[in-house]
């Protein structure tokens, strides 16, 4: 019989209303791996700059300089951030 193992990786799932913005925190994603979900998220820079991401799209939000995730669609935006258990 194989033993099991505790997974040394932790997700958690973020929603963010549409229309809405959630302020980023950069200690808070540091080496955490994101997956959008469903919906559509935009990351806006503090220096003004905005990209848009779809469901589908991995990406991190390390070193990129953000102000705020925001869902700039009429549904809501789900991404999971994925991270080894620290």
């Amino acid at each position: 019989m194989a033993e099991e193992r505790a997974t040394p990786f932790a997700a958690r799932t973020v929603t963010v209303a549409p229309g809405d913005s959630r302020l980023h925190d950069e200690d808070e994603w540091q080496g955490t791996l994101i997956v959008v979900e469903s919906g559509e998220i935009e990351l806006r820079c503090r220096a003004g700059g905005r990209r848009r991401f779809a469901a589908g799209a991995v990406l991190w939000f390390t070193g990129l300089d953000l102000a705020s995730v925001h869902n700039p669609g009429d549904e809501p935006a789900v991404f999971r951030g994925i991270s080894r258990e620290r």
